[in-house]
């Protein structure tokens, strides 16, 4: 009983989004002692959907192995690669199979969007119904953490991670020299190679829309945007809702030219989007490298410098703060991104 409280009290302890997968996995090995447990997420397009596994721990493993959350999506396994996985996520139910020498019982994953994927636990013999009862009962609370940390982190309205995740997750990258893997060698597979960008999204005249039409159209057009930035980006590009009408994208692009390009993808596709009562809106894009060693604001107010640019030269535009210096169009103020303000 004292193992339980203590492997309960460190999952439900966690703040890390990127550690609860590893916890879970790790909580439940040490409880139930199979001879693997591992967590499945779905990701991808509609369509091309793909088993990305978070967390896989052995009886003898030391450290929980994974998929790079950068990883190529062409390298991972489809869900119909998987069809026993692809069963108990469909069902939403209990999976067990069996053979000879051991057993592996697959559980959905559910969260307050819905099945999210798959957890697989392999034993040497079928678990008790105690054993399956105390299993579920850990899934439960791991969906209640998970729903206490996506309150706190994302944006009511639009479902888009929030300000305060941003931070967090800009330094974990802005550590990382450019062209590396974010995760420790040995411990993830099929990280996908690159730099990382931020890009800054304005609404174009989003004032007139909530003047002429209602805040509550205004709303409309701010949700409907955060999915036209859910069908645009890849499934491990970070979005963000920064408040009012100000996004932001963080991505992984192995150059200048296809972070361009891919912030040019979204740009034309909110252009081409028509939006109930209001029709058409536009957007103006800033963007800039992580830099080693970066803070959260200075990136921003360098993509923010890059957006106003756009904005008084036409609007509708994607443009890079490091190109716009390199043709004179701006100063490099090094002393605006070496200090954060407040």
């Amino acid at each position: 009983m004292a193992q339980i409280v203590d492997q309960l009290a460190e999952l439900t302890g966690l703040r890390d989004r990127d550690t609860l997968d590893v916890s879970l996995v790790t909580a439940i090995r040490d409880l139930l002692h199979p001879c693997s447990v591992a967590v499945h997420r779905v990701v991808g397009d509609s369509g091309d959907e793909r088993w990305l596994t978070r967390a896989h721990l052995g009886a003898d493993d030391v450290a929980a192995r994974a998929d790079s959350s950068w990883a190529d999506p062409r390298a991972l396994p489809l869900l119909a690669d998987r069809p026993d996985r692809l069963q108990c996520l469909q069902a939403a139910a209990e999976i067990e199979l069996s053979a000879e020498q051991e057993t592996t019982l697959l559980l959905p994953l559910a969260s307050d969007a819905g099945v999210i994927g798959v957890v697989e636990l392999v034993t040497e013999k079928p678990l008790s119904d105690d054993f399956k009862r105390l299993l579920i009962g850990v899934l439960r609370i791991y969906r209640n953490v998970q729903g206490l940390l996506d309150y706190s982190e994302r944006d009511t309205l639009t479902g888009l991670l929030n300000r305060k995740s941003f931070d967090e997750t800009f330094y974990k990258v802005s550590a990382v020299p450019s062209n590396a893997s974010t995760d420790q060698p040995g411990d993830r597979r099929h990280a996908a190679a690159g730099s990382y960008w931020l890009g800054v999204v304005d609404i174009d005249h989003f004032k007139q829309v909530n003047d002429g039409f209602g805040h509550l159209i205004g709303d409309e057009v701010l949700l409907l945007l955060s999915r036209v930035m859910r069908s645009c980006f890849r499934f491990y590009d970070q979005l963000y809702r920064f408040g009012g009408e100000e996004f932001v994208v963080l991505l992984r692009c192995t150059s200048e030219e296809d972070a361009l390009a891919a912030l040019e993808r979204f740009r034309e596709a909110v252009r081409g989007y028509v939006f109930p009562q209001v029709k058409q809106i536009t957007v103006s894009v800033g963007f800039t490298d992580v830099r080693n060693g970066d803070s959260p604001n200075a990136a921003v107010e360098r993509a923010d410098r890059a957006v106003y640019f756009a904005k008084n030269h036409g609007r509708d535009q994607v443009r890079c703060h490091a190109a716009l210096v390199r043709e004179g169009q701006l100063e490099d103020d090094k002393k605006a991104g070496d200090i954060d303000l407040f």
